[in-house]
């Protein structure tokens, strides 16, 4: 791989480059479980479209490389062309935030006048549909670059839409080397760990609960579940036959609303009790996929019944100045990071790539049939083998029939935007919108919506324009 060295078992000389260098949150996780790998030495480039913010991501990497309980030596550097960043990268990490949150906002909260709530945006649903089209043409100009400067480098993307965003890569180089990274299955493992210790009294690991994994980013599935020889499947289905005596609808109050993040997994429930099979994300992201009357048809509804909040981006905003002030603190030195597991799987991923160890995760590639049912090509999430230079899928077997129409329909919908993202056809953009299960509007009313959506975030879409 490029112009790594091994010096026993340790990989030297790596150089990983980082799209969205300029990061407040992302950059800073990745450089505290990059300054925990004991086998990995090299430099990471960091771009960014705003440079001082990646210039400043440099100095505080380089000072968390200097803390005393940093096993690893990794030198940070921004630089200010994307080429620059690329060239010789072996690992390309991808991690941007597509226009600004005035654009989030837009995407959240317009749909609010017809009715449609949306707690997170940025996958499916009326938001999630205008932020890839935006977010395409930007993976497509990635994906430009990584062809022409580092074509053999492995490229991970943690950005939303994550479908269509490692789809976008593939469509434009079929060359590319990606994945999509996610970590929603790992809160699912940690509830079947919970349960396991509540109902055996048996401790376990989230790494210890192996799961069969088929479905598409943030509506992803499990089909089995166990943990050594104990079928964990049947310990669920009494903890959901419990959940449904015992679950109750709440008053909204302040409360409710201050927790943007607060669930209970009543939805994630709620579905294994419709369809028989564990719904693996956070509820935030499977109400967004589902008929919008189950579980997104009043904020009442929302907080009362199903007990998970609608995340606001004024929320979001606050939080950025917050980051952006610690920022301030961590480059003057005011300020240490704690160097402690993110619990994402980057950087095991990078290792087991360069052949330091084995892994299993769940990951977002095409389709090469890993999903017999599912259309080839299209970007589906399952398990996959990583090995020396090698990410391989598992065979997941079909999605299984009681949620297949759920899911097709998503995935054909996906399809759609990425044909119509590519063509720069904002006319199947809209058909894919209408059809949506959130939408739910008459033709002329969601035709108004979209033509607002779109002129809302119309700075980002000009090409579509020419």
């Amino acid at each position: 791989m490029g112009s790594v060295t091994f010096d026993g078992k340790k990989a030297n000389n790596l150089r990983i480059a980082y799209i969205g260098g300029g990061s407040r949150g992302w950059a800073w996780g990745l450089m505290s479980d990059l300054a925990m790998a004991p086998d990995m030495n090299g430099t990471v480039a960091l771009y960014d479209i705003d440079y001082e913010a990646a210039a400043k991501n440099a100095i505080i990497g380089n000072n968390i490389n200097a803390l005393p309980d940093a096993i690893s030596e990794f030198k940070y550097i921004a630089t200010e062309t994307i080429g620059e960043a690329l060239t010789g990268a072996d690992f390309v990490v991808i991690s941007i935030l597509p226009g600004t949150f005035d654009e989030m906002e837009s995407d959240v909260h317009t749909p609010e006048k017809y009715g449609i709530w949306q707690p997170v945006g940025d996958s499916t649903g009326p938001g999630g549909i205008v932020r890839a089209l935006r977010t395409i043409p930007m993976f497509q100009e990635i994906a430009r670059a990584i062809r022409e400067y580092c074509p053999d480098a492995w490229v991970i993307n943690y950005t939303n839409p994550m479908t269509l965003s490692v789809r976008a890569l593939y469509k434009e180089f079929p060359g590319i080397k990606a994945f999509g990274c996610c970590h929603e299955v790992f809160g699912t493992q940690k509830i079947l760990a919970q349960l396991l210790k509540d109902r055996c009294g048996i401790e376990a690991t989230r790494d210890e609960i192996k799961t069969n994994v088929v479905g598409i980013n943030h509506f992803t599935w499990i089909t089995k579940a166990s943990y050594r020889n104990i079928d964990l499947f049947d310990i669920y289905r009494k903890h959901v036959e419990d959940w449904k005596t015992s679950h109750v609808e709440e008053i909204v109050d302040d409360n409710w609303l201050n927790k943007a993040f607060k669930s209970d997994n009543s939805v994630k429930f709620d579905l294994f009790d419709r369809y028989g099979v564990m719904a693996a994300a956070g509820d935030r992201h499977l109400a967004e996929f589902c008929e919008g009357s189950w579980y997104l048809d009043t904020p009442e509804q929302v907080m009362g019944k199903w007990h998970f909040g609608l995340t606001p981006v004024s929320w979001r905003k606050d939080i950025l100045k917050e980051r952006l002030a610690r920022r301030e603190r961590l480059v003057s030195g005011e300020e240490t990071v704690k160097l402690a597991g993110t619990g994402e799987e980057g950087v095991r991923q990078m290792r087991a790539i360069l052949g330091l160890a084995d892994l299993v995760t769940n990951v977002n590639l095409p389709n090469v049939g890993q999903i017999p049912n599912l259309p080839l090509g299209a970007v589906v999430e399952t398990n996959a083998t990583f090995t020396a230079d090698t990410v391989l899928p598992v065979q997941a077997g079909p999605i299984p029939l009681p949620i297949y129409n759920l899911v097709a329909r998503i995935s054909a919908e996906q399809e759609m935007v990425i044909e119509a993202a590519f063509n720069r056809d904002l006319e199947l953009a809209f058909r894919a919108f209408a059809n949506d299960p959130l939408t739910r509007l008459p033709v002329a009313e969601a035709r108004a919506l979209f033509d607002e959506m779109i002129e809302n975030t119309k700075a980002y879409l000009g090409e579509y324009f020419q």
